[in-house]
């Protein structure tokens, strides 16, 4: 039984074995030809209206920091912090005690010298008088007329004591130098301030501010010549965009351009000056400064998702027409010798210079000839060579660069 049971099994293994040795696997597809769906762009030279931008920092147009000038504590703070102060209001008071006495103090030594200089001036004409009757020795009256010298250089020290302790007690007392907007306060009410080293606040100006960038050096000559122009309040060549990436409603112009060149950087500093009604631009301000590029030149403009990087270079890639055998059909197909070349469009890579970034779209500077037909979809599937199938990619949403 066991004997008949290893002949059946052995039997129908065989049959299996010839059955499947009789059955041929199709080839599987070469992932080469395959061909790869994609969308074009055709590169037409176009005029482009761009921006160069440069980071830039708010400036005031004057901006100080406010230190006292005499030694004491704080007694009075009279503005509010953050608000606007006009030129000569109060700030902040300083114990004047000390400072008060001194100038009373010298006011009274004032009136003592001047009583000496009254006295002196009644000696020196009386031994006047007396020498020109030859009454008195010419020693006496040498003597009182040098009384009289030293009495009238008393009262003028005492004078100049006088302003020294009237200024003191003047800078007890601390005004606005000029109209502006003034910080948070660095000190308290009972902090004790050192001339010359303790900062009280910082004022700056309101109205019109300054926007500072760094400009290459090569630009110089660019930058003068905007600095010629009349500002066009239509249509400016500078604007601005606040850090929340909106454009400000003010236009600007050059208001300097620095003396000289930052030899470790090689740039220069720009400043233009933008209107500032309502406050909003503030010192410290980080924004962009666009300038419209005057270029009239005719540009290469394409979608920034058709550019691939790599290693730090730029790449495009373009369809290009080839010719190709055509692929070997099975038996039933018509002999190889019948079958004729077919045309097939091949990805090829190259090597590009890019510029400006517009909205999704860049300018490529070099690498691009008019009718290139740029591949903009499907980029992330082909490499140097790739069948392409053209109108199959879905279109994907721009990058920009």
């Amino acid at each position: 039984m066991i004997r008949a049971l290893y002949k059946i099994s052995s039997a129908i293994l065989f049959v299996f074995l010839v059955t499947a040795c009789g059955e041929k696997k199709p080839d599987a597809p070469n992932p080469a030809l395959i061909p790869v769906p994609v969308n074009l762009y055709e590169v037409k030279p176009a005029k482009v209206v761009y921006y160069d931008k440069f980071p830039a920092t708010i400036v005031a147009m004057s901006q100080v920091d406010i230190h006292a000038e005499v030694e004491g504590y704080v007694t009075g703070i009279f503005f509010k912090e953050g608000g606007h102060v006009t030129k000569g209001q109060k700030l902040y008071t300083i114990d004047d005690s000390k400072y008060q006495a001194s100038f009373n103090t010298a006011q009274a030594n004032v009136k003592v010298a001047e009583s000496n200089l009254d006295q002196a001036q009644k000696d020196a004409d009386r031994y006047t008088f007396l020498n020109e009757h030859d009454a008195v020795a010419r020693q006496v009256l040498d003597h009182a007329m040098t009384t009289l010298k030293n009495a009238k250089d008393q009262v003028t020290a005492a004078k100049q004591e006088v302003t020294k302790a009237k200024t003191d007690l003047n800078y007890s007392v601390i005004r606005a130098p000029f109209d502006g907007i003034i910080g948070i306060s660095q000190v308290k009410l009972g902090n004790t301030v050192i001339p010359g080293q303790t900062i009280l606040n910082t004022i700056s100006t309101d109205g019109p501010v300054t926007a500072e960038i760094a400009v290459n050096e090569k630009m110089i000559p660019r930058f003068i010549r905007l600095q010629q122009q009349k500002p066009n309040t239509a249509d400016s060549t500078f604007s601005l965009l606040l850090p929340n990436n909106t454009l400000y409603n003010q236009v600007g112009q050059i208001y300097f351009i620095d003396r000289g060149v930052n030899p470790q950087t090689g740039t220069i500093a720009v400043r233009l000056s933008f209107p500032d009604p309502t406050s909003e631009l503030r010192a410290g301000m980080s924004c962009t400064i666009r300038i419209r590029n005057d270029d009239t030149a005719m540009q290469m403009l394409i979608p920034g998702k058709a550019v691939v990087e790599q290693m730090g270079e730029y790449f495009v890639y373009v369809a290009k027409d080839t010719t190709m055998a055509a692929p070997a059909g099975n038996s039933n197909d018509k002999p190889a010798a019948d079958q004729h070349p077919v045309t097939a469009q091949r990805a090829a890579q190259k090597k590009v210079k890019l510029g400006q970034a517009i909205a999704d779209s860049v300018i490529v500077r070099s690498g691009l000839m008019a009718g290139d037909k740029v591949i903009v979809d499907g980029v992330q599937k082909l490499h140097d060579g790739s069948i392409l199938k053209v109108g199959g990619a879905p279109a994907q949403p721009g990058n920009g660069h």
